[in-house]
């Protein structure tokens, strides 16, 4: 078995809710023990709703916020612990695509710039030249060609693809072994998509990279990831393969999630989409099962009183449902996912 590159153990990220001195201190549970490793050359998805703490567990995996509590582990070291020289060190290795590729870039800077600046934090390139070279290089990499070309644009001056392949050569430049790539599709016309998600399979296989891919498209994850985690309310409800967790889901909260999926057939028979309400506050969350208030299938008392473990249900998958057996019968859905009996 091969050892994975970087993973979460137990990790909490709360955040304290400013209130009165005389008033119980309140958190949001943002992401309320959390576990998952990635190995190199994999892609591990992370999906569910806005507000579930997808997000956030990619910003404490690479330091940018700090954990409640919980253990980050990179190479079998725990991040965490390590002082501003590590830290550093660490960060070089550790890098992130986010959403809105024109947002994460100074305005007022070139290409060239927006490259050349990690490399200068890093001390990564002692003449101006070596910096051209591994700026042409990132950008061959991303197939921003002639690199010459591109340099001196500002971020105005380039297409939404062509921003988010700049950002993604921002990331690569300093030769990382971590990527946390945080919708970096969402905001992209349709025809791009496809062309950045090949790009990052692509790169993975050629740098041999472990990739944190935050989506809410299920379909994109089906196609990008090696593996796919389902997150509710701060809590993984369901790991497994890409294909097993969509086509054959063992969760509730996964069938509604692809019952809500579009299907681009007008002939296609629709069904009803087995849960209603929106997610609840992750300051006070539901005993038990946090998904019982949605769910189509919780019985009572179990549901409300014992919180479900995550426990392989089949063969590498795995799902925090005391109810799974119920959803093992594989499915085969016309258009969406029917509702569960």
């Amino acid at each position: 078995m091969v050892d994975p590159l970087i993973g979460v153990k137990n990790l909490r990220k709360w955040f304290p809710v400013r209130r009165g001195l005389l008033t119980p201190k309140l958190f949001v549970r943002a992401v309320d023990d959390v576990s998952f490793s990635i190995e190199k050359g994999k892609i591990l998805a992370l999906a569910g709703e806005s507000g579930s703490g997808k997000t956030t567990t990619g910003k404490v995996m690479i330091r940018l916020i700090e954990p409640t509590s919980g253990k980050v582990l990179f190479n079998g070291e725990d991040v965490t612990g390590f002082d501003s020289k590590r830290l550093k060190e660490f960060k070089k290795q550790a890098q992130i695509v986010f959403q809105d590729p024109y947002d994460a870039m100074n305005p007022r800077q070139t290409v060239f710039q927006i490259l050349q600046e990690p490399l200068l934090v890093h001390e990564m390139t002692g003449s101006r030249d070596e910096a051209t070279d591994l700026v042409y290089r990132a950008l061959e990499d991303v197939q921003l060609t002639p690199a010459e070309e591109f340099t001196p644009r500002f971020p105005h001056e380039l297409s939404g693809g062509q921003r988010q392949r700049v950002a993604v050569a921002r990331a690569l430049i300093l030769h990382p072994k971590f990527i946390m790539a945080d919708e970096p599709v969402s905001m992209l016309d349709m025809s791009v998509r496809a062309e950045i998600l090949n790009l990052f399979l692509d790169l993975v296989e050629k740098y041999d990279l472990a990739l944190l891919f935050i989506t809410h498209d299920l379909a994109v994850s089906k196609y990008i990831a090696d593996e796919l985690a389902i997150m509710y309310l701060g809590k993984i409800a369901e790991i497994g393969n890409p294909e097993d967790v969509v086509d054959t889901p063992l969760h509730p909260y996964t069938i509604a999630l692809v019952a809500a999926v579009p299907v681009p057939d007008p002939r296609a028979k629709l069904s009803e989409i087995p849960i209603s309400g929106e997610i609840p506050s992750p300051i006070n969350p539901p005993t038990g099962c946090r998904f019982h208030p949605r769910c189509p299938i919780a019985q009572f008392p179990i549901c409300r009183e014992k919180e479900p473990s995550l426990e392989e249900k089949v063969l590498g998958h795995f799902a925090a449902c005391h109810f799974s057996n119920l959803l093992v019968e594989k499915r085969k859905p016309e258009g969406r996912v029917s509702k569960a009996n």
